[in-house]
């Protein structure tokens, strides 16, 4: 959970006393109606007759879905921290991206990216900017599996983190509304454009790690350069390598391979780059 700083601790106590729940379930509710974007929020907790939903507008599902009271003042309290949210600058994102997470289990649902701007009541997660520091703050960002991502519209640039890697993308001009991945570890990872569905090996590296790559290449020029053929075996082996990345990271991960032997093969796949 998000740490509170004092001024956001000092609002939640204000809303505890006049709402009459305690500052751990106020605290739950703002995490929740912040991870619905300030205008929807899924919560669980007692206080709140268990699991429930809410949506700006007057939508409310309780467990006790007769106590017209307690409805009430959730319905309020959820409305007055939509309010909070709304001007805290940065916090809520606007427009319509939207990432895909999927679990273990294979079944999928969609959600919106994590909020990307810092505010008054949370305390900054240093490890929450993984990307690198000059493309600021990132238009959208999100997860899947063993994969992280920030996309940065203005600038063209896409960011994705995977077995502590961070690689650097040019969008070229596609504008990106959504990722994918395909099932399983070292899926592809797909976005959407105006241009329809596109896998990420078509996209030119910038850099790894913050080092250039040595021959950074665009998808268009690919195109011209190359015949058919050899186009799509150059995509193909980048994908290889890049799925190859992380299935290395998933054995690291479960403790198959030492570190050591780690460093040494993921060296040898980017040699190959």
């Amino acid at each position: 959970m998000q740490q509170l700083t004092s001024k956001g601790q000092q609002i939640v106590n204000d809303l505890s006393q006049r709402y009459g729940f305690s500052p751990d379930a106020v605290t739950h509710m703002l995490i929740a109606v912040l991870n619905g974007n300030g205008t929807m929020a899924q919560f669980n907790h007692p206080e709140f007759a268990g699991s429930g939903q809410w949506m700006q507008g007057g939508m409310l599902m309780l467990g006790d879905m007769f106590n017209y009271s307690l409805k009430n003042r959730i319905d309020t309290l959820c409305s007055e921290i939509s309010g909070i949210l709304a001007n805290q600058p940065g916090l809520l994102r606007s427009g319509s991206f939207q990432s895909q997470s999927q679990s273990g289990g294979g079944q999928q649902s969609q959600v919106a990216g994590a909020p990307m701007g810092e505010s008054s009541l949370f305390v900054p997660d240093p490890k929450s900017h993984w990307w690198p520091k000059d493309l600021g703050i990132p238009s959208a960002t999100g997860s899947q599996n063993h994969v992280r991502y920030a996309y940065f519209a203005n600038s063209h640039r896409l960011a994705v983190e995977t077995n502590e890697q961070v690689w650097l993308y040019d969008t070229l001009d596609h504008q990106i509304g959504g990722f994918s991945q395909q099932q399983g570890a070292g899926g592809s990872i797909l976005f959407t454009s105006q241009y329809g569905t596109v896998n990420l090996a078509d996209l030119p590296v910038l850099s790894i790690d913050g080092k250039p790559t040595k021959q950074p290449r665009s998808a268009t020029a690919a195109k011209s350069i190359n015949t058919p053929s050899e186009a799509s075996s150059a995509t193909a082996s980048e994908e290889d390598i890049f799925s190859s990345l992380e299935r290395l990271g998933d054995l690291h991960a479960k403790g198959i391979l030492t570190d050591e032997e780690f460093a040494q093969k993921k060296g040898e796949l980017l040699q190959r780059l």
